[in-house]
């Protein structure tokens, strides 16, 4: 009876977020159950029914998708290729982009069976998106213009078509507002790649 309680009470957690920390699981047994490393125990056995899936060590989601995983690494948002898809100004396939301050190791990851980019940047620069509601979660983009400066930060390639199509939709006043935390070179370079 008192399992069945706690895996209650931890299936609610999922209910109101879509991604919950082993710390508040922990938090959530731990005052009502006294034997050591029992959440362990239910996380794994959570795990092994199906009912919840683990995104990255630490975090738990009962969803499939793996853009979850920027939740993990806050302060961060999705952006760059994912971004730009999402603003319908990328036809190819992507994959969920996650751009964070945390220091973590970069690079691809493989989360729910998906590969995810993982990339990493200044604290300082961690700004310019708004949440978007997906499948009833709101995600953080950036917005189209700091998905053209961080392209251009992280010196990805786009195609000369892509970066027209980014260029006719910035907003110019709000570029330069971006533009103003960033070193005067790195300005000049962003502000010559919009009007060429």
């Amino acid at each position: 009876m008192g399992k069945e309680k706690y895996i209650r009470n931890v299936e609610s957690l999922f209910k109101k977020s879509p991604v919950i920390a082993d710390s508040s699981i922990t938090r959530l047994v731990r005052s009502s159950k006294k034997v050591k490393q029992y959440h362990r125990q239910l996380i794994r056995n959570l795990i092994l029914k199906g009912k919840i899936k683990r995104l990255v060590k630490g975090f738990y989601t009962i969803h499939d998708n793996p853009s979850l995983a920027v939740f993990c690494f806050k302060p961060a948002y999705l952006g760059l290729q994912d971004a730009l898809s999402f603003h319908e100004l990328w036809e190819q396939e992507t994959i969920p982009v996650i751009i964070t301050a945390k220091k973590i190791r970069q690079g691809i990851r493989n989360i729910l069976g998906m590969n995810v980019l993982i990339r990493r940047i200044d604290k300082k620069y961690v700004f310019g998106f708004d949440y978007h509601e997906q499948g009833g979660i709101y995600f953080p983009y950036s917005d189209i213009e700091k998905t053209f400066i961080d392209i251009i930060y992280f010196k990805d390639k786009i195609s000369d078509e892509t970066k027209e199509e980014i260029v006719k939709k910035i907003d110019n006043e709000k570029l330069n507002h971006y533009l103003k935390a960033y070193p005067a070179r790195f300005r000049k370079t962003v502000l010559g790649l919009r009007s060429k």
